[in-house]
């Protein structure tokens, strides 16, 4: 206690709250608790002994059920159900028709089906006042089937004499007829069936007419296109549900069959009249599908009707057209209407969706022309290829004996410059949308150079001069790579190397021709080149030309293939200095690429010749190791030092050289000076990174030789070698040279101790091997023990550690 604290000031002081009162509420809370436990108490007992007695409540609760989910909705039910009944009350009545019909008189037949029907058809007016329109839809089902089997049951009764399709046709009529005015009917008006099947009904009876009057093939055509047409008229007047898809069905399928059947009949066409009448037809079926068209603009087939229209006209007059003129223009006679299509695209009265369906119209018409006109291009272009296998056989008579030289001509190919042109002159004149102008004049461009390219064989020009124009024609597209950009420079670009390469195989023909297309070639290509956006594909080409050109020049000359190779590698030895001259262009990988593959054909022509090959390996490795040099392709030095590795065996080789350090000491030394090197730079390197491959190549081959050789000199120098290495490893302590050096050294003992060895084994008595062996085992067992025991020790030496 503080000094300061008197003792006066102690029975001052008070505890809040006081004692008294605390002591007071801690024996009320007490109290509580002791009552609030005893309550507790009395429930447990309570709990205790209701768990003890039988549970009464627990039968009395009704068991938990879940009810089995539907898998059917009442609908489907009876959806199901009613179709079932209508078709088992339609099988009834038709087994009645046909098997107990004859046991009764006439007055009876009519009576039964009469009654029957009429009151089938009337059922439904009842069902529908009820509300039960399922099943209405169902009965109105089977009184329409039963006025089918009625009018069986009368052409089997009365009328069995007439014929059988001109009765069906006149029956198909009168039923499409009753069920349209059936369907039709405020009281049944509702009912979904009838009008359906009146249209379907009604697809029967012009076409079974034409069929029993014995019309030929063009009234069948008539019948087809023009239910067709009434098909086509219900479409328009109709507005939804089950009769219009019954009516677009209809117009589709018979329309098909009747533009099939005038299709044919156009083809087959023998002359004008014949023509007429097949066109007649197809303007029939484009009138329908024009007036369909016109009377729905909205629809999403409008559009499709609008092309389909313009396609049958364009078959119907061209057809006509056909017949009159010989068969060589029967393609320009179509394209001729089907360019005369894109008059009705400017007509402003026309609905969108009928201008643009004439457009697309005219669009495939032009397509099939210009396909039509493909062979003569693929002819001209691919054709002078077979002439590979003959080379320099002589000029041929014309531009079209160069092409197709033992390819057939396509007949009747006259026109197709002027198919060409016309399709090409529409593209640039009648496309004026902005979005596919651009597209168009590079389409037209591209048709221009097809029509320039096959007319020196259409017109069967003189040789020199069909080479003339594909060599303006190459000049014109590589000028236009120089004044154009983006797509348009592709397209010229595209188009420069195809003529190029086709102007190439037609000038193999003749000698003389080869050597001036190939020198006139390679200067096109390279001033060409100067234009940077081409030159990655200019430049490659210019030099693929010259190539081609130091062969061609090579085998004028009458230089064996090997000596060839030379000019050969003098074009990729250019290629090296133009892609070091180039630097960081895009057009440096490519001439690199080029120059490579042009080495290689160097190559393969020397190939016959080992000397030459040697020279040609060598230079190529010179090429290489001065691309090594340029920052960024020192990798290209390994490939140069192959090259001159294979350079020298080549020589070696040549000269009749069999002793193998020939050929592998040359790459063992500068190997082994180059590994010395890395290990000064890099003295953490591996000695078998620096010297593994250089002693390889060397100590190899020298072991095997010296293995087969019988004399003394090899093994000994080889031998003396291996203890120089071994005993060098050994010194500067490098992996490498002791274990390749020491088992050199070991195997070449071996093989000189051999026969000393061999005489050892004779002398020795039978069971010294096997003793030897035995020991050998035990000695292995007892190490093996050792380390076993050895390993135990550690461990256990590990376990008593903290």
């Amino acid at each position: 206690m503080s000094c300061e604290v008197t003792r006066t000031t102690l029975p001052a002081m008070t505890h809040l709250p006081p004692p008294a009162e605390e002591l007071r509420l801690l024996d009320a809370e007490l109290r509580q608790l002791d009552a609030r436990r005893a309550q507790l108490l009395t429930r447990r007992a309570w709990l205790v002994a209701a768990l003890q007695q039988p549970r009464p409540w627990a039968s009395a609760q009704p068991p938990i059920t879940v009810s089995p989910r539907p898998e059917t909705a009442a609908p489907s039910v009876q959806n199901v159900l009613l179709v079932l009944g209508g078709v088992l009350l339609t099988l009834a009545a038709a087994v009645f028709t046909l098997v107990s019909w004859g046991q009764m008189g006439i007055a009876g037949r009519a009576l039964v089906l009469g009654a029957v029907t009429l009151a089938t058809l009337a059922a439904p007016v009842a069902l529908l006042k009820r509300g039960l329109r399922s099943t209405a839809e169902s009965v109105a089902g089977l009184g329409l089937a039963l006025t089918v089997l009625d009018a069986y049951a009368l052409h089997a009764a009365a009328l069995s004499g007439t014929d059988g399709t001109g009765y069906a046709a006149a029956a198909a009529a009168v039923l499409a007829v009753t069920w349209a005015a059936y369907g039709l009917l405020p009281v049944t008006a509702s009912l979904r069936l009838p009008l359906p099947c009146a249209l379907a009904a009604a697809q029967f009876p012009l076409l079974l007419w034409t069929l029993s009057a014995d019309a030929g093939a063009e009234a069948i055509t008539a019948a087809l296109l023009v239910t067709a047409g009434l098909d086509a008229v219900a479409v328009v007047r109709l507005t939804a549900g089950a009769a219009r898809i019954t009516a677009v069905a209809g117009a589709y399928g018979m329309g098909g069959w009747g533009v099939l059947g005038a299709g044919w009949l156009s083809l087959t066409a023998g002359g004008p009249g014949d023509a007429s009448r097949a066109g007649a037809l197809l303007l029939l079926a484009a009138a329908i599908a024009l007036g369909t068209a016109r009377q729905e603009p909205g629809r999403k087939h409008a559009l499709g009707l609008a092309i389909a229209s313009g396609l049958l006209v364009v078959a119907a007059l061209g057809g006509v057209a056909r017949s009159v003129v010989p068969s060589q223009w029967a393609v320009p006679a179509h394209l001729a209407v089907g360019v005369a299509l894109l008059a009705a695209v400017r007509a402003e009265r026309l609905p969108d969706a009928m201008r643009r369906g004439f457009a697309w119209a005219s669009g495939a018409v032009q397509a099939l022309a210009v396909l039509w006109t493909l062979p003569v291009v693929a002819v001209v272009l691919l054709g002078p290829a077979v002439r590979l296998g003959r080379v320099w056989s002589g000029a041929p008579a014309d531009a079209r004996a160069a092409v197709a030289a033992d390819v057939p001509w396509p007949p009747d190919t006259a026109p197709a410059p002027l198919v060409l042109v016309a399709v090409a002159a529409v593209l640039a004149l009648a496309v004026r949308a902005q979005e596919w102008r651009g597209r168009a004049r590079l389409s037209a461009a591209g048709l221009l150079w097809a029509t320039a390219l096959i007319l020196p064989a259409i017109v069967e020009a003189p040789y020199l001069a069909g080479m003339l124009v594909l060599g303006v024609i190459t000049a014109v597209a590589l000028y236009a790579c120089r004044v154009t950009e983006g797509a348009a420079q592709v397209t010229a670009l595209v188009l420069a190397l195809v003529t190029a390469a086709g102007l190439t195989l037609v000038s193999l023909a003749s000698q003389s021709a080869t050597l001036v297309v190939l020198s006139a070639l390679t200067a096109l290509f390279a001033a060409a080149s100067w234009r940077a956006g081409v030159a990655p594909f200019t430049a490659p080409a210019a030099l693929v030309h010259a190539a081609a050109l130091a062969a061609a020049s090579g085998a004028a000359a009458d230089w064996p293939s090997a000596r060839t190779a030379l000019p050969v590698l003098a074009v990729a030895g250019a290629a090296a200095l133009l892609a070091a001259r180039l630097g960081a262009s895009r057009t440096t990988v490519p001439v690199e690429a080029v120059g490579a593959v042009v080495a290689l054909f160097a190559v393969a022509l020397a190939v016959t010749d080992p000397p030459m090959l040697a020279l040609v390996l060598a230079l190529c490795g010179v090429i290489a190791a001065g691309t090594a040099l340029r920052e960024g392709r020192r990798p290209v030095g390994y490939p140069a030092t192959a090259l001159f590795v294979l350079a020298a065996w080549v020589r070696l080789a040549a000269w009749d050289v069999g002793t193998p350090e020939a050929y592998t000491l040359p790459v063992t030394v500068p190997a082994l000076l180059v590994g010395a090197l890395r290990r000064r730079r890099d003295p953490q390197a591996s000695s078998w990174t620096a010297y593994g491959a250089g002693l390889t190549v060397t100590l190899l081959p020298s072991l095997v030789a010296a293995w087969a050789d019988p004399y003394w000199p090899r093994p000994l120098l080889l031998g003396g070698a291996a203890l120089l290495v071994t005993l060098l490893g050994a010194r500067h302590h490098l992996q490498a040279p002791l274990v390749l050096g020491g088992s050199t050294l070991a195997l070449i003992t071996l093989h000189e101790l051999a026969p000393y060895v061999v005489q050892v084994t004779g002398a020795l008595p039978r069971w010294a091997p096997p003793a030897l062996a035995g020991l050998l085992l035990l000695a292995l067992g007892a190490t093996y023990e050792q380390r076993i025991r050895d390993v135990r020790r550690v461990r256990e030496a590990l376990g008593r550690m903290d």
